[in-house]
């Protein structure tokens, strides 16, 4: 069926206007993906209608595809309900911009229709929270229009490429994951695992000028990719182990290498006439007792590469789960406590931490373009999630409603 806004749009008072019937989205449900006519969103208060314009196929949108009762469940545990379920009919994606063309009552005016925007992936529907892309009650933005809250919009800022925009959801979970991750500018800093997910965060370590960045994963696309966002080392894991140089880098793999250190330490403390706790309390302050250690990002969300990286980690390592696991999986804590690894897990951002990742894409300061290997329409999104399963052939694809491409091009 054609739409009124399938001909040229019709604009009042600088206002697209919308037929108020029926726009297209891609729906899933059991598994299976399809392109259906939905009716068109209409803004309750403090929400705004946006024209989709881009839309990324996130990894968490292969894994809900199949798995998103599990993803259901542990988000319970948390603390947030009403994530979409298997038998549900539910219209995915969650990083998108789009251009505004309908505000609803009471919605904050300061940005007008016509604006390019980015938006956070939340809206207040029925006092609840909804995760756009990821509940049955609001659609996300695999489709022609989605809604928005008014708060949580962000004007596209510099002119921004409408692709690199997009960007900004997935750049921001990178960008959240450095900040979680406390490194400093010395710090090494390995990524294990470059897909999206590994390049922005390689993107961000860059952007936050940590000086040695080191990247590991079998694809020799995505290390090529992980070059291109800023890493200064790319490792193949069936060659080379990104663990095999620590000791070279000052790094101790063993408690009683430290154990000896004290001993000594606390020994050539005694030849000074001050007291050696004074010494130590000192030396501390100076950092001199800081133990050197890297920063491990892990971004496949694999079970068993927590385990994996504890044995491999050097004493006092910091661990950042970032990788996404949708199964069941367990580590021997004793290991973690006898080298004091510090595991940090992390998801999503602020939203002072998206408004940033989106001035830094416009800056230059964030580097994304690489990312994008791929484009397709709404009746082209099938083939796209097959062809992500091939890294060697993609990293993230971008849906624009408005094309008519069934294969990624």
């Amino acid at each position: 069926m054609k739409r009124q806004y399938d001909k040229a749009p019709v604009f009042e008072n600088g206002i697209k206007l919308r037929s108020g019937q029926f726009m297209k989205a891609v729906i899933c449900h059991q598994g299976q993906l399809s392109v259906e006519q939905q009716p068109d969103p209409t803004p309750s208060d403090n929400q705004v209608v946006l024209e989709v314009l881009r839309c990324g196929i996130c990894g968490s949108d292969l894994h809900a595809r199949h798995h998103c009762n599990s993803l259901a469940d542990s988000a319970t545990k948390a603390g947030l309900d009403g994530l979409m379920r298997f038998d549900q009919k539910v219209v995915l994606g969650h990083e998108f911009c789009g251009e505004v063309t309908e505000l609803g009552p009471k919605a904050n005016s300061k940005i007008k229709p016509g604006t390019r925007v980015c938006a956070l992936p939340f809206l207040q529907h029925n006092n609840q929270l909804e995760l756009l892309g990821f509940s049955e009650r609001v659609n996300g933005a695999y489709a022609e229009y989605t809604l928005v809250e008014d708060v949580m919009m962000v004007p596209i800022p510099n002119g921004l490429d409408t692709d690199i925009a997009a960007l900004t959801e997935p750049m921001a979970i990178g960008w959240h994951a450095v900040n979680r991750a406390d490194i400093s500018r010395k710090d090494v800093a390995v990524i294990i695992g470059c897909g999206p997910v590994g390049l922005a965060v390689i993107s961000a370590l860059k952007a936050k000028g940590i000086e040695q960045v080191i990247a590991s994963d079998f694809s020799p696309k995505r290390r090529e990719l992980a070059q291109q966002c800023g890493a200064d080392i790319v490792v193949d894991p069936a060659e080379q182990s990104a663990f095999d140089n620590w000791q070279a880098m000052g790094f101790s793999m063993r408690t009683d290498d430290l154990l000896g250190q004290a001993i000594d330490a606390r020994r050539n403390m005694d030849k000074a006439p001050i007291a050696w706790w004074h010494q130590w309390r000192l030396a501390e302050k100076l950092g001199v007792t800081k133990i050197k250690r890297p920063v491990i990002f892990e971004c496949v969300g694999v079970p068993g590469l927590i385990q994996n990286l504890i044995d491999q980690a050097p004493i006092q390592s910091r661990l950042v789960v970032v990788g996404v696991c949708m199964e069941n999986d367990n580590f021997v804590p004793s290991t973690a406590i006898n080298k004091e690894i510090d595991i940090r897990f992390c998801v999503g951002y602020t939203p002072l931490e998206y408004r940033d990742t989106l001035h830094l894409l416009a800056e230059g300061k964030l580097t994304a373009a690489p990312l994008i290997t791929g484009k397709v329409g709404l009746d082209g999104v099938e083939n796209a999630f097959d062809a992500l399963a091939d890294p060697e052939q993609h990293a993230k694809i971008l849906i624009d409603p408005r094309s008519s491409l069934s294969c990624p091009a």
